[in-house]
């Protein structure tokens, strides 16, 4: 990075967006730069499944304010796909089953997919294998589901694994984690969030939306947000998450005003 400083990775800037005839989101601000973990709290309802979609480009929901700046390019007029080949990568909150594709096939065609769009040869039979070892390893991901269709049969626990382990073998720029904490039981919890903090490095960002502040004492945050009716409207670092978990939202939501 230039000059010692932080690349801006994701700029948000007045971000509204609807689904349908109702305003979700009321005017985002968010600005991410690479090395940083964001954590976004706040209660149900409040649009922080909503932001991750927008983000990642889904076709649900429609901007209709705002700007989106990923890495110095128009974030919005990329398609998903092109959102994933320039290495934005979305941990669902609920990862859905794809029956009949086994995760080493899929694993491979996405890998490759993304090194074509870099510029650089595919991964042979050899390196891949290689590389499916090392990343699962992180993740304590039994090798057997790797032969098995994505997430089909797979426990709460598994398919969380699964999103982390997909997450490390695409090395994203920006990884948004969608509640990646819910369902889970501590173990498991340990080795999903251990796993995230293993692949944090200085040229990557992570954006991670929670309920429970559990999750932060693995994955530390640089800073946490509170999103409440559409907009974030308190941000402080790791205390503030230790401070909700104590003592809820009242103390933040007694005092907005739309």
């Amino acid at each position: 990075m230039a000059n010692g400083q932080q690349l801006k990775m994701l700029s948000v800037k007045n971000l509204h967006a609807s689904v349908g005839d109702k305003q979700i989101l009321k005017g985002i601000n968010l600005e991410v730069k690479a090395g940083e973990v964001h954590a976004i709290m706040g209660p149900n309802g409040s649009g922080k499944s909503t932001l991750a979609s927008v983000l990642a480009g889904s076709e649900k929901f429609t901007v209709t304010a705002g700007e989106v700046t990923y890495m110095g390019e128009d974030l919005l007029q990329l398609s998903i796909e092109e959102r994933a080949r320039k290495g934005l990568f979305l941990g669902f909150q609920y990862p859905v089953e794809i029956p009949g594709v086994t995760m080493a096939n899929f694993m491979k065609i996405a890998v490759n997919e993304k090194r074509k769009a870099q510029g650089l040869e595919p991964l042979t039979a050899a390196e891949f294998l290689r590389m499916m070892r090392e990343k699962s390893a992180i993740v304590e991901l039994d090798s057997k589901l790797t032969a098995r269709a994505v997430n089909e049969g797979f426990s709460g626990g598994e398919k969380k694994k699964n999103e982390i382990f997909q997450m490390a073998m695409l090395e994203p720029k920006l990884a948004i984690l969608d509640e990646t904490d819910s369902g889970l039981d501590i173990d498991a919890l340990r080795i999903v969030a251990t796993g995230v903090t293993r692949l944090k490095t200085p040229e990557n960002a992570t954006v991670v939306i929670t309920h429970y502040q559990r999750l932060l004492d693995y994955i530390v945050p640089d800073y946490v947000h509170v999103l409440y009716k559409g907009r974030i409207i308190y941000s402080g670092d790791k205390s503030l998450a230790l401070k909700l978990e104590k003592e809820g939202y009242d103390w933040l939501i007694n005092d907005y005003r739309e």
